[in-house]
């Protein structure tokens, strides 16, 4: 009998068989137990990321839905979401996102050139949970005296597992919000021209009217900065790990790139498709809807399983396999679709194609060791927390 139960270690650990036959047996998939639905293959969950009306986000974007109430964008439908995202549309300029670039490629450097000389380090810990939290520091010009605090107490937000301790979790929330509110209004009083600046004094026309003018409050604007600390943070995190998983079971590919570094490009789309970060997004049904044959009832959640959308063979040939040629997908569904993708996605593609160039720079024959990886399941995000790489290849 086919079940899929995210929170099942073995599932969690490779769910990509599960997931094909969900699209070939049982594409509108019920688990009674967990009282959520699902949706597999690339066709629908493209058309439910389109359609926010049916599919809306306020009921929470995990199974549990906890986050549901939260003054989050991810949890908001139009129009408040609408005009809370043009604002933040203004931080994430291809301008902006380009000139990070020096600096994308000097941090790689300097944390990776602090293990030359070893035989290996934890790619996940020592490198790819610190690259994203630096640059979007970087990119809001948050003074270096509050940058250790923000990864202190980032840490403690992103705890992962069955251990996780709730309590750390709301605690590293809250004293991150209280830094970002004293900061707002520290530059309430001694403005400075930066992107926090910008995001203060920006007004935008609400849609709804085309008369109403909205700017964020403080305490808006202290939201929409813990948002910014972690619009990438998952996706780089661990998007690098389980490139690096990728290029080690696919070495010819790992080759190509150590050979002709034009394809970095490619290989952060391919990493990315191949092993999303973010596998399931919530949504919760407005109105019954019926796909193959079965109806889900209103008010139910719905997981859209990115993981299985883009390893499903109705829209990418040969999908289980791991290739730099394949040619560029214009969804770009691994950073969710519509009105919910991710404003971060360019600054998070860029961080990946430099951290690999950077990589292989060094190391051209690094291999990791994924029996030693370490891995906490999550409803939501597949990867690792740990994974040695070995800068001289497999042993």
């Amino acid at each position: 009998m086919l079940e899929f139960n995210p929170y099942d270690f073995e599932t969690f650990r490779d769910p990509y068989p599960t997931y094909r036959r969900l699209r070939d047996e049982c594409p509108v998939y019920h688990n009674e137990s967990l009282k959520f639905w699902s949706l597999s293959r690339f066709a629908d969950v493209l058309a439910a990321h389109n359609d926010w009306e049916r599919f809306s986000s306020a009921g929470g974007v995990t199974i549990e839905g906890t986050e549901k109430d939260s003054p989050f964008l991810i949890v908001k439908d139009p129009p408040e979401h609408r005009w809370h995202r043009k604002i933040i549309g203004k931080v994430f300029t291809p301008r902006r996102i380009m000139e990070l670039e020096p600096y994308i490629r000097r941090r790689c450097g300097e944390l990776l050139d602090g293990f030359v000389g070893e035989d290996e380090f934890d790619v996940a810990e020592a490198f790819a949970v610190q690259l994203p939290l630096d640059v979007i520091s970087e990119l809001l010009n948050i003074p270096h005296e509050l940058r250790n605090d923000i990864h202190v107490q980032s840490d403690r937000v992103s705890q992962r597992g069955d251990s996780v301790d709730l309590d750390e979790v709301i605690g590293g929330s809250a004293s991150l919000f209280e830094l970002y509110l004293g900061l707002i209004q520290e530059r309430r009083k001694n403005p400075i021209d930066d992107i926090i600046n910008i995001l203060l004094e920006t007004e935008v026309i609400d849609d709804e009217d085309g008369t109403t003018t909205r700017r964020m409050s403080d305490d808006e604007a202290a939201f929409r900065f813990l948002e910014l600390g972690f619009a990438g943070h998952e996706t780089v995190a661990k998007g690098i790990p389980n490139g690096a998983i990728a290029f080690t079971n696919f070495p010819d590919q790992k080759a190509r790139l150590a050979a002709d570094p034009a394809l970095s490009a490619a290989a952060a789309e391919e990493i990315l498709r191949f092993d999303p970060p973010s596998q399931l997004q919530g949504r919760t049904t407005t109105t019954d809807v019926t796909l193959h044959g079965v109806t889900i009832p209103a008010g139910e959640k719905v997981m859209l399983i990115t993981g299985s959308a883009t390893r499903d063979e109705r829209a990418y040939p040969d999908p289980d396999r791991f290739d730099l040629s394949r040619e560029a997908d214009p969804s770009t569904m691994f950073f969710g679709y519509g009105i919910h993708r991710c404003l971060g996605a360019h600054l998070a593609r860029l961080e990946i194609r430099i951290a690999f160039e950077e990589i292989l720079a060094r190391w051209p024959n690094f291999a990791v060791d994924e029996s030693r990886a370490v891995r906490h399941v999550t409803s939501n995000v597949r990867g690792v927390q740990g994974l040695p790489l070995l800068t001289a290849g497999a042993a």
